[in-house]
């Protein structure tokens, strides 16, 4: 058979004339040995960029453990952050806490000690959804010694002037003062 002009007079064949008499190959040993040669040889090749893989995802695998009464933050996800903490966009917390944990339920989940105001969810929760919290005792301000305004607002106070100088500019220079504040220390100064 013989191609015949499609559309646009452009030669092309139809799936009934794909087999032409020079075209025909006879199945046999020779070809089902080619194919299995090359189906073991695609097997390998797979199996060598799976193990790639592995690797360089193992190198970034750690095993994290928390030992029961530890403090923790929860991860918050994204739908929940705007549903249960009202705060939508860039200002909306990733990470709430920190809870008590309670106890280890199995080799990566954890029951953590929530609040009454989170007990419509599970306490129950993986491992990579929880972020260890190391407590620092300069992060801890007493509430007694700050006096917060009803709209949760506070006034800083000078302790001290600790340093003057003048940074100079093109055409004019600007007065710096460092200043230390009531409830910080001398790192904190501004």
């Amino acid at each position: 058979m013989a191609p015949y002009k499609a559309l646009y007079g452009r030669r092309c064949r139809t799936p009934t004339c794909w087999i032409e008499l020079g075209e025909r190959r006879v199945l046999g040993p020779d070809l089902v040995s080619n194919i299995g040669d090359k189906v073991k040889l695609i097997r390998d090749r797979l199996k060598e960029a799976s193990d790639r893989q592995k690797s360089y995802a193992d190198l970034k695998h750690q095993e994290i453990e928390y030992p029961v009464g530890d403090f923790v933050f929860l991860k918050v996800s994204p739908w929940k952050k705007i549903l249960r903490f009202g705060w939508k966009g860039k200002l909306s917390p990733r990470f709430i806490g920190p809870y008590h944990i309670l106890k280890c339920v199995g080799p990566v989940a954890y029951q953590l000690d929530l609040p009454p105001e989170l007990d419509q969810i599970h306490d129950v929760f993986h491992v990579s959804m929880l972020r260890h919290y190391c407590s620092d005792p300069m992060h801890i301000v007493p509430v007694e010694e700050i006096e917060v305004r009803p709209d949760l607002t506070f006034e800083e106070k000078l302790v001290q002037i600790l340093d003057r100088d003048f940074k100079i500019l093109r055409r004019n220079s600007v007065p710096l003062v460092k200043v230390l504040w009531c409830n910080h220390n001398t790192k904190e100064a501004t």
